[in-house]
């Protein structure tokens, strides 16, 4: 089993990639290969809604958001990290989100999703909430912990010392693995939900 990581934050070595880290040891102690992809210090443009990839079915803007399409596919978990501006995650894994869950068609249903949002003080809840959706909108388990799913922490390595944070991805690590192996025993005894023909209204007359 693989989960694939995107670390949101521009500093590769800031309180985020603590925070990951963490939840990195539980998973190799349950047996599951680890990739972490940084993205939060690269210069991405958003979607340009050029529909593009409806045809090609990958992005038209070809830099590491085609590179990570097939790491998205192969993995059977994805962590999202980010730290909070202004109550938001950071622009540049927001521009990278956008773009990589349009263009890309495969399905993602049954892939486990967590997001780990990372802050000084306040705005996780809202950060934390803007990261679920791109896997509510995608079919994909949300991993939970016993808290939401965030980190305190401004200066370098002050994440370190919020004991109860790093628990919280400890939790998070061990209940995603859970969750990854117990679909993977589903599928093999019951298969995939049935899907249904996609149905697209826009409410526009």
């Amino acid at each position: 089993m693989k989960v694939l990581m995107l670390n949101g934050s521009p500093r590769p070595k800031g309180n985020t990639a603590l925070a990951l880290k963490e939840m990195e040891s539980v998973f190799i102690q349950e047996g599951i290969d680890v990739e972490t992809v940084q993205v939060g210090n690269l210069q991405l443009s958003g979607c340009m809604a050029c529909g593009v990839c409806n045809q090609t079915g990958n992005c038209v803007l070809d830099d590491i958001v085609n590179e990570i399409a097939p790491k998205l596919e192969a993995c059977d978990g994805l962590v999202l990290g980010s730290p909070v501006y202004y109550a938001s995650a950071n622009g540049t894994i927001i521009a990278l989100l956008d773009r990589l869950f349009h263009s890309t068609k495969f399905s993602k249903a049954m892939k486990v999703g967590a997001s780990v949002v990372i802050a000084r003080r306040g705005g996780c809840s809202a950060a934390f909430d803007q990261l679920n959706k791109y896997f509510t909108i995608s079919g994909m388990p949300v991993a939970s912990s016993q808290y939401w799913n965030s980190v305190h922490g401004n200066r370098p390595g002050e994440a370190l010392e919020d004991a109860e944070g790093l628990q919280t991805m400890r939790v998070l690590a061990r209940n995603m693995s859970f969750l990854m192996k117990s679909i993977a025993l589903g599928k093999a005894r019951y298969g995939m939900p049935e899907p249904e023909p996609r149905q697209s209204t826009n409410f526009v007359r």
